[in-house]
């Protein structure tokens, strides 16, 4: 339920704190690069599941049986399991592109999920009447986002910190990006009834276990680091980190704060997790200063994420209204 009456201050400081753990999470994870892309993703993932379990257990308890009932359903579960797939295959897709490209980049490409979503609107929208064809402003906005995707590969093969620009690791970023708009689509379907614990608990166990056999395959280190190696002193930190300020406080901060707080200003605030991860990374893990073409090209990506952003959150408050009229006039 909505929020009605002044924001609390607490809630503006909340998201603050919640973009700023977001951003931290790409730095956590350049920092213990020494273990394979997949497995990292994986511990990660594990430790999000364990620290939300309590959670879940809570939540469980004081939900209603009507509700329970409908989180036992197959037509829930297929979807848990298709948002749990989307969330590995998003990790794994980002977390190698740490490895690939420089932290700036990475983060300028895994955050432009809000471009995936328009074109996947124009493909879409001819098929499936559900989806509506993007406004002209959100097609404004897609352009500005792939003049800026371009200009910042003009610093192709430049170095930040101990990282080197490669378009080969821009593209497994943006990959990570498309492969969260299932995660975010399958969200918005489930969280209209599932409460936030007992549908990142499932998911997120989910995404942790399905990693595990990718990198047996595609790795040599799960054999060196074991599946959950992040019990070991010398990584427990960091993965804990990653679990409690990048996973409860940056994403369930988040989530708490739409209660209180417009999605247009919740998603705006997160369009600035490349600058806040990078300013992170420079400050506490020494990752270098961007290349002067992705200063450009990012600060022009962002512009048009924003734009996006801002004319979808537009739209989908003037079709709630619009709703609303209808129906008090059929009332």
């Amino acid at each position: 339920m909505a929020h009605e009456g002044p924001v609390p201050t607490w809630v503006w400081g909340l998201l603050v704190a919640a973009v700023c753990g977001v951003s931290s999470a790409g730095a956590l994870f350049q920092h213990v690069q020494e273990i394979p892309p997949l497995l990292r993703a994986s511990w990660r993932l594990q430790l999000t599941a364990i620290v939300l379990a309590p959670l879940a257990l809570i939540q469980w308890r004081g939900t209603s049986d009507e509700v329970k009932s409908q989180f036992w359903t197959k037509r829930s579960w297929m979807l848990l399991v298709g948002s749990g797939l989307a969330l590995a295959a998003h990790f794994g897709a980002w977390v190698a592109s740490l490895d690939e490209t420089s932290l700036t980049h990475s983060l300028l490409f895994v955050t432009a999920h809000p471009l995936v979503i328009v074109v996947g609107m124009i493909a879409l929208s001819r098929f499936l009447p559900s989806v509506r064809y993007p406004h002209h402003t959100e097609m404004y906005g897609a352009f500005i986002c792939f003049v800026g995707a371009g200009i910042t590969l003009l610093d192709n093969g430049a170095s930040q910190g101990d990282q080197t620009v490669t378009v080969f690791g821009d593209s497994l970023a943006f990959l990570g990006a498309v492969f969260v708009v299932g995660y975010i689509v399958v969200g918005r379907i489930l969280r209209t009834w599932m409460p936030i614990f007992l549908y990142a608990f499932p998911v997120t166990l989910i995404g942790a276990i399905v990693l595990l056999p990718f990198s047996y395959i595609f790795e040599s280190g799960i054999t060196e680091f074991g599946a959950a190696g992040w019990v070991a002193s010398e990584y427990f930190i960091w993965f804990f980190l990653l679990a409690l300020i990048a996973g409860l406080l940056g994403h369930t901060g988040l989530n708490t704060c739409l209660r209180y707080i417009s999605p247009l200003v919740v998603s705006t605030a997160v369009t600035f997790e490349p600058v806040l991860g990078s300013l992170i990374g420079w400050l506490f893990f020494d990752t270098g200063i961007p290349g002067t073409w992705t200063w450009i090209g990012g600060l022009i990506l962002m512009s048009g994420l924003i734009l996006v952003v801002y004319t979808s959150e537009r739209v989908a408050l003037e079709k709630a209204n619009n709703q609303s009229t209808d129906a008090a006039a059929l009332g």
